[in-house]
This record gives C-alpha cells, structure tokens and sequence, in this order.
C-alpha cells in the first residue's frame, strides 16, 4: 500500500523559527582492534586447546544484526578452520528476522555482503529445525544443518537488549537459544515473555552446550565508533560466565546521547541492523516492551525520517516514536515487521506512529504537540542512528552546556539553519 499525500492541517502553520544547528562530537571510550584478520587469527591460535576438526563439517553462526567487519570476520574463521582441515559452512542463525523464511534470511546475509563468495563457504538456510532438549519444561531447537555438523561455532555481537535487562541480553546465549531456534525455536522461547529472558537465557544456553557439539565461540564486542573493541574466541565451557563479564564492557563503551534533555530528536533511520528495535531503547530510554531498566535523558519527540536499506522494510521498533514520514510509510513491510512482533509477542513496537508528509511538517508537529515549550530555549538533537553517535548535530541552544562539558562535547563546524528541499525534506 502506497500513500501519495496526507491530508493534514497544522493549527499553527510549519514555519516555526527554528534554531541553527551544530556539527558537534561526542567524545566515548574509543579502543578498537586495528587488524581484524590478525585478531581473530590470534584468539584462535590463543585458544587452550586447538579443537580436532580434521574432516569434519563445522557450522559458523551467521545473525542479522549488524556487525563491523562481519565479512572479514567470517572471510578468516573461514579459511582457519580449512586450515585445521575442517569443512566450514555458514547458517543464518536470526529466530524469525527476514520475514521468517530462508530466502528471506538469506537475502539479511547478502545484503551485509555476507555471500559464499565474499567469505569462501557455503551458506545453508533453512527454517527447519530438531529439537534438541529443554529447560523448565520449554522445548529447545536448532537449526536441522548447524544440528547436522560434527561441530558448531558461535559467533555473535554481545550487547544491551532492546526489550529487556540483564546480566545476559543479546549475544552468544540469545543466539544458541533463539538464534539457532530459528521461528519455530524463536516463537516458543518468546512465548514466555520478556519478564524471563534475563534468568532463562543462560540456563538454556547451558542445556544446549551439553547436547550440541560447539568448538567454540567468538564473541565481539562493539564500541561506539562502529569499530570492535573487543574479538575473543572463547571455549564453550567459559562461553556463558565469559559473556556476563563482555556485557559489561560492553554497555559501559556504548554510545549514549550526552546532553542532559531533548525536546525534539530527529533520526535519519531505524532498522534491524541497528537495533532489534530500529532505534537503541538503551539510547532513547523508550522501549516497546514496557519493561523496566531502560534510563535515558528527558526525551519529548521523536521523529524518525528514513528506514536503513539493510532493514528490508522491517520497522520493527517504530511504535516508540512520535512521528514517521511518508518516506518511512511507504517503504515499510508489513509483513516482515509483524512476523517479528508476533514472534516477539512485542505488537506494540509494530504500531503506527503519526504519518506526516515531509521532514518540515514532522518537526512543526513536533513542536506543537511539546507542551510547555518555549520555542527560544527550543532543543533539538539530529542523529543518522542509535548507533552511529560520535558525530550528531545539536543546536545552538545547546552552547551554553556543550562549552560547559569540554571533556563531553567538541563543535566541529559553524552554526548552520535547516535546509529543506521543494518537499519540505532535509538537505544534507
């Protein structure tokens, strides 16, 4: 369904003065490994044991999230482990995300570049599944060709959830559990709720080490500059006390919106390769479970201008804004985006926010709908994503606390005003 125009009369107009805005940086913890084929070939060799996987078919975890350097990544696990002699395919390992198909999951890895080509292995996708055991009475799966390997290797990004918080979230747990699950595995372990997740992840996972043959696990820890801190190929037997300690790291590196509140917070685009929620709750303080633990700055407005390419249309996430374009509309699937919530048994992030025409009518929308706002003291923060938050623009009214908070911010550029085009849509 397509939406030519939407008909909608602004009390108040959209020409609200608007402040000039500045290219600023924020300033995080920016440790980062220089070499990535030399680090994974290091932790490898750093293993305490080189696993026996001479003639043997060997499963590598391949997830939706977006990870830097995941082609180089998988490209050297590749060619290391034909260099123990082993024979190494890749699986989409996602839960339900491309839609719940293995087309469609397969379709997530190329559009990362992650093709049998560019990391010199076969790519097996499929939903089927074999249940493997079970952990308080619920059912454990895993994917029929990561089951049918003579070994597996877990590889995966370790980092806060969107929906939940604990000393487990997303990672190397999540992916043997509901990664490996695929939507089968992904609708059970979700049809106990969010509430569980933190206490049953590592249980689960544990169940599944006993049964599933794993060589090992490599974990990544990402900073917030879209580099990797941190590459560490870990034995099964440390992999679940290990990735409580790299959450840690993890959420103390993050990227974070530093000012001390928001009136209105412009987003270039959401998407899954973001975010299992298109936009960081851990960044907004806004998630769609409801759950507790999720503590950001005083936020009133947020606008979301676009959909990231790698998403697929899968807004998954977008019910915590206020206000999407028709740019964001009409590229949605909704198709992909309710699998996810239904899967997740999370509607509410599947909901539809206020749909305006243009980039200038969503921040005069926003503006009027703030209440209590004094348009001279008017905040507004503009950001390509939740992950991407180094370089962000705030504007001038900000100065004032940005020369307070040297060691916080830096201005790199000169005050500029909105430029919109003929639509009303942001230039630049």
């Amino acid at each position: 369904m397509k939406l030519d125009k939407v008909e909608l009369s602004l009390p108040a107009g959209e020409n609200y003065p608007l402040p000039r805005m500045l290219p600023v940086e924020q300033r995080f913890p920016s440790e980062a490994v220089t070499d990535v084929k030399q680090a994974v070939e290091r932790t490898l060799a750093a293993l305490p044991a080189r696993p026996d996987v001479k003639g043997k078919r060997i499963a590598i975890t391949a997830g939706s999230r977006g990870i830097p350097h995941a082609v180089e990544i998988l490209k050297t696990v590749v060619a290391e482990l034909k260099a123990w002699g082993a024979e190494p395919f890749l699986v989409p390992a996602m839960g339900s995300h491309g839609g719940g198909t293995a087309d469609g999951q397969k379709s997530l890895l190329e559009g990362y570049g992650i093709t049998e080509a560019s990391v010199g292995a076969p790519i097996l996708s499929s939903m089927e599944v074999v249940e493997t055991t079970s952990v308080e009475g619920v059912p454990l799966y895993c994917d029929k060709h990561a089951h049918g390997a003579d070994g597996i290797v877990i590889l995966n990004k370790i980092k806060p959830h969107s929906n939940y918080k604990g000393d487990y979230e997303s990672g190397l747990c999540k992916m043997m559990v509901i990664g490996l699950g695929k939507h089968h595995g992904a609708t059970m372990f979700h049809s106990l709720g969010f509430t569980r997740f933190a206490d049953i992840i590592p249980k689960a996972a544990t169940a599944q080490l006993k049964v599933l043959p794993v060589v090992f696990a490599l974990g990544l820890v990402e900073n917030a500059y879209d580099g990797l801190a941190v590459i560490e190929a870990i034995p099964p037997e440390k992999m679940v006390a290990r990735e409580k300690e790299l959450l840690i790291q993890a959420k103390d590196i993050m990227g974070k919106l530093l000012m001390s509140s928001i009136d209105v917070l412009i987003v270039d685009e959401i998407g899954k390769n973001i975010s299992g929620q298109g936009m960081d709750p851990t960044v907004t303080g806004r998630a769609s479970s409801g759950l507790p633990g999720f503590v950001a700055l005083p936020l009133k407005r947020i606008i979301i201008r676009d959909i990231s390419e790698e998403s697929h249309g899968n807004v998954a996430g977008m019910g915590v804004a206020d206000l999407i374009t028709l740019r964001v509309f009409n590229k949605m699937d909704l198709g992909s985006t309710y699998t996810n919530g239904i899967t997740a048994r999370n509607l509410e992030g599947a909901r539809m926010p206020m749909v305006v025409n243009s980039d200038r009518q969503a921040i005069a929308v926003a503006i009027q709908t703030c209440v209590g706002l004094e348009l001279e003291k008017l905040r507004i923060v503009r950001i390509k994503n939740t992950k991407k938050l180094h370089k962000i623009q705030m504007s001038e009214t900000y100065l004032d606390e940005i020369e307070a908070k040297p060691n916080t911010f830096s201005v790199l550029g000169e005050g500029k005003p909105f430029a919109f085009d003929n639509q009303g849509n942001l230039i630049g």
